[in-house]
């Protein structure tokens, strides 16, 4: 009696049990899929926005989105994906790098096949790592994004991405990589053609030649026109070079941009700051009031925000795998066999993009050969430029009724000033490099100016006979000859 009695309550509570799970099961499969269906919708809004150039800017939807997907990410990888990156480029907008690349950190452990989608997901993290000043970190992520949409075919893409890496390397100033990575770019595309002209300039701009700098920094301003980024180079490049009115105009350019960002805001005060004789001390105040007003509320707190998140991706980079008892027990034969096919069917498709890549660099190099040469003839057309320029003010300057009156000549500060304007900074390289007295300098300056023997005499207060000593002696000085003195002088110190 007691046995059956026992029984039969066992029974009603199994039965209990299994209907409660049943009622919840049945709750779960009526739910889940609306709210999925829905996450869908959002994810393909959100992609077409993104199309049209523009940013889904529902944040409690795309929020929502986003989790009910984290939920369903072992079978729908390629949604989850995309909304990782549409909730983390919605969280870059809104200022909140950290967040955001939390979101790209699982969007690139989401397993998906979209590989376009997975090369943007890289491309923030790196434009991230940029910002906070992470350069060797952005460029392994922008390789990892031109890897990525070089598996989705997408080959301008592509070449943005590589274009993006190799300004990185630019930022570290490493010129044979930054020239190589560039050089496998195809240029055809022309506004491609001035992003990469651009990164050329800012790496000659780090590496001091400033020359170079404004040479691709014009060559990137014909389909980049009037980008505050490009006229920051050519300013930054004019004040290197000592030529303040140019790095005055472009830094007024950059400021009077409706797009300018507060980086390039923040450097063109500087420059302007510094050497515009025009403004009164309490403009001076003003404009560094201001430069110190976007360090503070603008400049620092965005880097430390960035380096935050760059702390959370370099945690994710360095995370070994755990793994788990279970995959030893799951690795049966039929896992064995299916992992055999999966890796004969991407071996496959490696081999295939292998070959793509082989084809694609055999092209590239060829066309880097003839893009090389073309840089080449630029910069000798150039040095010609300048030469033909040194020729013309020779000509005018000697050729003056007021010479040697208009260079100063009594005045040998106000003289090597002139010099230093008019031909490339050579009266200060002549006291500087080779440690020229007066009499060396002002001879030096002569012969550039193809001044005869008696009438560099005449001015040096010396013999005609003594000239020839003399410049011997100075082209000696120098590593020329007295013969080859002019054109050394035009070639090796107001050329280069």
């Amino acid at each position: 009696m007691r046995m059956s009695f026992f029984c039969s309550n066992f029974a009603v509570r199994m039965l209990k049990r299994g209907l409660i799970l049943f009622l919840a099961s049945t709750l779960f499969f009526s739910c889940a899929p609306k709210a999925l269906r829905e996450a869908e919708e959002v994810v393909a809004q959100a992609d077409s926005m993104r199309a049209a150039g523009q940013v889904y800017a529902d944040s409690v939807r795309l929020a929502r989105s986003y989790t009910t997907l984290r939920a369903w990410r072992s079978v729908h990888a390629d949604e989850y994906a995309h909304a990782c990156y549409h909730y983390g480029r919605l969280l870059r907008e809104k200022d909140n790098p950290v967040e955001a690349m939390q979101c790209f950190i699982e969007a690139s452990h989401a397993r998906t096949r979209d590989y376009h989608i997975l090369g943007r997901v890289y491309s923030n993290m790196g434009d991230i790592a940029h910002l906070a000043g992470e350069f060797p970190l952005a460029y392994d992520m922008f390789r990892y994004a031109a890897k990525s949409f070089l598996q989705s075919r997408d080959t301008l893409t592509y070449y943005y991405a590589i274009n993006s890496s190799a300004l990185e390397l630019a930022e570290q100033s490493k010129i044979e990589e930054t020239l190589v990575s560039l050089n496998t770019i195809d240029t055809s595309d022309a506004r491609l053609s001035s992003f990469v002209n651009f990164s050329k300039a800012i790496l000659y701009r780090n590496i001091e030649r400033y020359d170079s700098a404004i040479l691709f920094a014009d060559a990137a301003l014909k389909e980049l026109n009037e980008e505050s980024g490009v006229m920051l180079v050519k300013a930054q490049a004019f004040y290197g070079l000592d030529m303040k009115d140019s790095a005055l105009t472009y830094a007024k350019r950059v400021l009077s941009n409706q797009s300018v960002t507060y980086q390039n805001t923040f450097n063109a005060l500087y420059i302007i700051s510094n050497i515009d004789s025009t403004l009164k001390k309490e403009e001076i105040r003003v404009l560094s009031t201001k430069r110190e007003d976007i360090r503070y509320y603008e400049y620092e707190p965005d880097k430390d925000k960035s380096t935050i998140a760059v702390q959370l991706l370099e945690q994710d980079l360095a995370r070994k795998p755990n793994l788990a008892w279970l995959y030893a027990i799951c690795a049966t034969l039929a896992i064995v066999g299916l992992v055999v096919f999966i890796y004969v069917y991407r071996k496959r498709r490696q081999h295939t993009l292998l070959a793509q890549q082989i084809e694609d660099l055999t092209i590239q190099n060829k066309e880097a050969a003839v893009q090389h040469e073309k840089i080449i003839n630029d910069v000798e057309k150039h040095k010609r430029n300048i030469i033909a320029e040194i020729e013309q003010n020779c000509h005018l300057i000697t050729r003056a009724e007021s010479f040697p009156k208009n260079i100063h000549w009594k005045s040998y500060n106000k003289m090597c000033a002139v010099i230093d304007k008019r031909f490339y900074l050579l009266a200060s390289k002549l006291r500087t490099k080779y440690k020229l007295n007066e009499t060396e300098t002002r001879l030096c300056m002569l012969t550039l100016l193809d001044c005869k023997y008696e009438l560099i005499a005449d001015l040096l207060y010396r013999s005609n006979s003594s000239i020839g000593t003399l410049k011997i002696r100075v082209a000696k000085k120098i590593g020329t000859t007295a013969k080859n003195l002019r054109m050394y002088l035009i070639e090796n110190e107001c050329v280069n």
